[in-house]
């Protein structure tokens, strides 16, 4: 459901097949993939790619997170084994209790489960259109559907937009959802603006907010939702220890919320988490330093290859994440996905409507510096451009 066209299931796959032929892009892709897909090749193929394309973390986990999950494999081979006291910890780290905590596979698996709780008897989720799709295909999965209000101009969520439509049709709403930081742009929605969300709904409509990018903010106005959960609002908020934490593989992240939403949310939780995850996890929580450290590359590199694509003549959507949207004018991101690839670069999927705009994951220094070589050799160069200007390219 989109607010700003009267919705067809037959017009719109038409439409896409139309759009498809067009942009030149590959039938065989999924518009609502959210994952990744799964390597094929071997090993040694998969080594050689620089890895832009799923906001990892390129500098991998630190020696004491390795040496944590190496030890919890002494306890492979037993159920109800010990977990690193991840739960104790997580809690800990947050100021919450342990009841406020429910421990998943990744932070997509509390996009799901809240879906599930939620989205029963013709409820549906509302949130921003470009955003992460987890959700809404989630929704899809399980017949449900999604009122999705598109991204202002400037490429923020529509906070006032989204709160009236939420007020409208607060009957048929399950939960409100905010990624925040954004995937795919990468833009914030301010302390202000979250609680304007929090104090403008009803009082008993949920509200899930992703900060699986937390921790690569610098911006001031910018803040965590989880004092909110302390307040006894309905607010869920989902953590995941693959961004910042490098434990991707490792499948495990959290939701921060009150007592009596997690319990809700545990009946459909899979408790699937292996050991190597927990104590990995628990051990990431005690590496603030380590984790300042990614942050601060990420953040440099952020800035010094947004700097070089406009002066390139590219603008740059201003980010707050560890990836970034680059706008490529009248290219479309289908090929160009495959020109990178060519070059041994993977970089991120389409991100309809946005087929004129590409998403690049931040990597260590050598991998920003052959991803500025071979869009150079790809892309012309234009007059410079400077990241004001990347507002008016949607």
């Amino acid at each position: 459901m989109d607010v700003r066209h009267p919705f067809s299931r037959r017009r719109f796959f038409g439409g896409v097949a139309a759009a498809v032929g067009a942009l030149g892009i590959d039938p065989k892709f999924s518009f609502g993939q959210v994952r990744t897909e799964q390597f094929t090749g071997g090993e040694a193929q998969y080594d050689a790619y620089v890895k832009l394309a799923s906001n990892e973390n390129n500098w991998g986990p630190p020696p004491a997170v390795m040496e944590a999950m190496q030890h919890g494999f002494k306890y492979a081979n037993r159920y109800g084994n010990p977990d690193g006291n991840i739960m104790q910890a997580i809690a800990e780290h947050h100021g919450v209790k342990r009841e406020n905590v429910l421990l998943t596979a990744g932070s997509g698996e509390v996009l799901d489960v809240v879906g599930t709780t939620y989205l029963q008897n013709g409820k549906v989720v509302l949130g921003a259109d470009p955003s992460y799709g987890s959700v809404y295909q989630h929704a899809t999965t399980i017949k449900s559907d999604a009122i999705k209000l598109p991204l202002l101009k400037d490429f923020r969520q529509d906070i006032p937009g989204m709160i009236a439509a939420a007020n409208r049709n607060a009957r048929d709403i399950g939960f409100f959802y905010l990624c925040n930081p954004n995937n795919p742009t990468g833009v914030v929605v301010s302390a202000k603006e979250v609680r304007q969300v929090v104090e403008g709904l009803p009082k008993d409509m949920p509200i899930l907010i992703d900060e699986a990018y937390h921790h690569f903010v610098d911006d001031p106005a910018y803040g965590t939702a989880i004092p909110y959960v302390l307040e006894g609002r309905p607010v869920i908020v989902a953590r995941t220890f693959s961004k910042i934490a490098a434990l991707a593989a490792m499948r495990i992240g959290y939701a921060i919320a009150p007592a009596d939403i997690i319990q809700r949310l545990r009946a459909y939780s899979i408790n699937s988490v292996n050991v190597a995850a927990k104590f990995g996890a628990a051990a990431s929580l005690k590496d603030t330093a380590g984790q300042a450290e990614v942050r601060k590359k990420v953040i440099a590199l952020r800035t010094s290859t947004s700097k070089e694509l406009e002066a390139w003549g590219y603008p740059v959507i201003p980010s707050q994440t560890n990836f970034f949207m680059v706008s490529l004018h009248d290219k479309t991101v289908q090929p160009t996905i495959q020109a990178f690839r060519e070059k041994n670069i993977l970089v991120g999927r389409p991100f309809p409507p946005m087929l004129n705009h590409l998403r690049v994951s931040i990597g260590r220094d050598e991998d920003m510096q052959k991803f500025l070589v071979a869009f150079k050799e790809i892309f012309p160069k234009r007059a410079p451009v400077t990241s004001n200007m990347a507002g008016g390219q949607q």
